[in-house]
């Protein structure tokens, strides 16, 4: 009698999976679960599932400027971003990284180990912080000038970075960048939840330089300002909390940390009124008298009916019907489909006699 040979073990799924492609989706998924100012320090912990370093930085700035507004390190000194700018002169792997952008590039390839050990980049810059090996990616987005550059350092110099490494961090890298934009996205969402539909919102400075946006926002600078100077704000910045409409945008601005929050969106007949009319107006839509929506707003009747005479002649409306239609577009659609579903209803019946008068 024959022995069955023993069945072949089954691999589980997840040992079929690439640990590179793995990586990636942890990437996008931390987008939903990790707050956005710790989301860069988390995802370089966890780059090193896949290429194993000592230290990192992960830097943010103007590419025209190549100076770093946002920065993130991992086990190096505080000061060692500005160690790093200052070397820039100096530094041959920063050519090469605007050279070949979203390529990895070893120190090793832009100067031999025994030229580096032996500059004064070496000494004054990575010596002191015990960096031997170093492997950097840059990444350049064309519609906001920002530069974002990610290195990884090793303290043994006997652990270079080899061939496998590069490929590992050059098909993370565009995904480590996108996701970290992805983050950005859905903290700007929640910004934007009572803000009218097709809003955008980006980061800026006091100088109006980006630091982050949404992709749509430069879709509609450039649908509304075709001529905007390049990676630049077309428009000045208004007062924190304050909204003004400029070239049928609307836009505001709100603080974020140490940025501001430019939040804009399309504007609609009731934006180019006053904060006063639009009290005014939201009153009268609901139905309240002058003296009521004086009483609401804390003016005079005869005060409100002044508003109200320059909102119509703003607006081009002349009864309160139209106005109301204005700030409640929806109540237009609703009695259109009471009519198309029920023509015998009261709502069909009410439109009926507005059109009739």
């Amino acid at each position: 009698m024959m022995r069955a040979e023993p069945a072949a073990a089954v691999p589980h799924p997840a040992a079929t999976v690439d640990p590179v492609d793995r990586l990636i989706g942890r990437l996008y998924r931390g987008g939903l679960a990790v707050p956005p100012d710790g989301f860069r320090r988390w995802a370089l912990e966890a780059l090193r599932t896949v290429v194993p370093f000592d230290a990192a930085i992960w830097g943010t700035g103007t590419a025209r400027r190549m100076k770093f507004h946002t920065c993130t390190v991992l086990n190096l000194p505080a000061g060692f971003p500005e160690a790093l700018e200052a070397s820039q002169a100096i530094n041959p792997i920063v050519p090469a990284l605007l050279r070949r952008i979203e390529t990895p590039v070893d120190m090793r390839s832009v100067m031999p180990d025994p030229q580096f050990y032996s500059s004064e980049l070496y000494r004054r810059t990575f010596a002191p912080c015990g960096i031997e090996r170093i492997l950097s990616t840059g990444h350049v987005d064309s519609a906001s000038g920002l530069y974002s550059l990610v290195t990884l350092y090793r303290f043994d110099r006997r652990q270079a970075f080899g061939a496998g490494d590069a490929e590992r961090v050059g098909r993370v890298m565009f995904h480590l960048f996108n996701a970290a934009s992805h983050a950005f996205f859905l903290q700007m969402s929640q910004r934007l939840a009572d803000r009218p539909s097709g809003s955008a919102a980006a980061a800026v400075d006091a100088t109006g330089a980006f630091h982050d946006a949404m992709p749509r926002f430069f879709d509609m600078l450039d649908r509304h300002f075709p001529d905007r100077p390049a990676q630049a704000l077309p428009f000045a910045l208004p007062a924190d909390g304050e909204t003004v409409v400029s070239a049928g945008l609307c836009i505001r601005c709100e603080p974020l940390d140490e940025l501001r929050c430019v939040h804009i969106w399309p504007a609609g007949p009731l934006d180019h009124l006053t904060r006063r009319e639009r009290d005014v107006v939201t009153a009268i839509a609901h139905g309240l008298s002058f003296k009521q929506a004086a009483k609401r707003i804390g003016i005079a009747p005869s005060t409100v009916a002044n508003h109200l005479y320059r909102v119509y002649r703003k607006l081009g409306v002349y009864s309160r019907a139209a106005l109301a239609e204005l700030v409640y577009p929806e109540t237009r659609a609703d009695a259109a489909a009471a009519r198309i579903a029920d023509p015998e209803s009261p709502a069909a019946a009410a439109t009926g006699k507005e059109r009739q008068s």
